[in-house]
């Protein structure tokens, strides 16, 4: 007798291909569910192994509209940056993935999901979070945290030969053993290590390989010759890219991000080698190449910088700090952070307008902007023109902005000069 219907997060990979057959010797019935949010799989053919092993149905479902328009244009309108480096795009991609899935699972009547995200990692988090949210009822299989999983399968050699027992095909050998976290928004590298996903070295001080890039080229080998871009933006994000030098234009939100990838990756933009804090409490090392994101932050700061007022930039600024934790820690459905993205949506109305910028040798350039919002006044900020400014003004601004400064001195004795 069947335990109940579970819908599975299936990439098709050696993990979750062993955990579909598993939970079908556990009496599950599986349905298998893959999302497209832009990595480069043979979807048919993940589609028929999901079927060729026991998946009673398999759902492959193409997000990648969405994901650019619902979750890559919030992270870019808050300047979405984790601990100051990170562009987030595995963070932002979670709740793209679990929303469908949840969907799917309400749809069938499955009473469980399941997931193939280790027990030390941020990913159990954003899923769980995002499913319990959407579907409070729901109960949870995740494997990599039960121990008759675990203490079945120590390392990737168990799961290797698990799969050859169960004819599973093996796409990632031990002469192989990485794997990559891949999407529109970025690819993030790791090395598989013992039952987990370890950052590719354990040495913090090895290079990553030189070969391991797919999304970039080394800035090195990068074209001698800049391409320039014009790139239109309505409420703080982009609606138009034009390469000037070749006059094409995209102007489809997954056609623009796309696009900017491309650009991006023919220059070396976008990578980065960090560590970082997980939300579980540990710090893990990781490689991230974000070609369109990093050239469209960029972007993005610049024409804040000009159409938004100083104050209310400030503000701004926080929120975005605060969106970036609560996306990276897997609270994008909480009512915290949906009151956030409120906040960062009403500070964009006025960012509006055009910037101009240079993309070459892993690097972005701005060139120029202009808005019809701009707040910048050349009259007013003129050396050569008065505009409406009074100069003497400024003598009373400076005595009241110094008074606390006196005070303050005058309390600590005035120290010397040299102190």
């Amino acid at each position: 007798m069947s335990k109940g219907t579970v819908v599975l997060a299936y990439s098709g990979g050696l993990d979750t291909s062993c955990i579909l057959v598993w939970l079908k010797e556990q009496g599950y019935s599986v349905i298998a569910y893959l999302a497209n949010i832009g990595q480069d799989e043979d979807f048919e053919a993940a589609r028929k192994k999901a079927e060729s092993l026991g998946a009673t149905k398999v759902f492959i479902e193409d997000l990648r509209a969405e994901f650019v328009e619902d979750f890559i244009w919030p992270a870019i309108q808050a300047n979405a940056v984790y601990e100051d480096r990170y562009l987030l795009g595995t963070a932002v991609a979670r709740p793209c993935i679990g929303r469908r899935q949840v969907e799917i699972a309400r749809r069938e009547g499955a009473q469980f999901v399941s997931h193939g995200a280790t027990g030390k990692g941020n990913d159990q988090i954003r899923f769980e979070l995002t499913c319990y949210a959407l579907y409070p009822e729901v109960k949870i299989i995740a494997p990599w945290r039960i121990p008759e999983f675990y203490n079945r399968f120590r390392g990737r050699k168990d799961l290797m030969e698990y799969a050859q027992q169960h004819g599973i095909p093996v796409p990632v050998t031990p002469k192989a053993p990485w794997s990559m976290d891949a999407n529109l928004m970025h690819i993030r590298w790791v090395r598989l290590a013992s039952f987990i996903m370890f950052s590719f070295s354990i040495s913090l001080f090895n290079h990553a390989p030189a070969d391991l890039y797919l999304m970039t080229k080394n800035p090195e080998d990068a074209p001698s010759a800049p391409d320039v871009l014009e790139i239109e933006f309505k409420i703080g994000v982009p609606v138009k890219v034009t390469n000037v030098k070749e006059g094409i234009s995209k102007d489809s939100p997954l056609d623009i991000f796309t696009y900017l990838n491309e650009i991006g990756g023919k220059h070396g933009v976008g990578r980065i080698d960090i560590v970082e804090n997980r939300f579980i409490g540990m710090k893990s090392r990781g490689i991230y190449e974000t070609p369109g994101g990093t050239i469209l932050l960029n972007v993005h700061l610049d024409i804040e910088a000009f159409t938004m007022d100083k104050e209310v930039r400030r503000v701004k600024q926080g929120l975005g700090i605060k969106f970036s934790e609560l996306v990276y820690n897997g609270f994008w459905y909480s009512p915290e952070c949906d009151f956030v993205r409120h906040c960062i949506a009403m500070s964009q109305v006025n960012v509006e307008g055009k910037v101009q910028l240079s993309v070459f040798k892993g690097q972005v350039y701005i060139l120029g902007r202009e808005s019809p919002k701009s707040l910048y006044n050349e009259e007013l900020v003129s050396m050569d023109v008065q505009g409406d400014y009074d100069p003497c003004d400024a003598s009373g601004f400076i005595r009241i902005n110094a008074v606390r400064l006196r005070e303050y001195h005058r309390l600590q004795g005035f120290p010397s000069i040299k102190q």
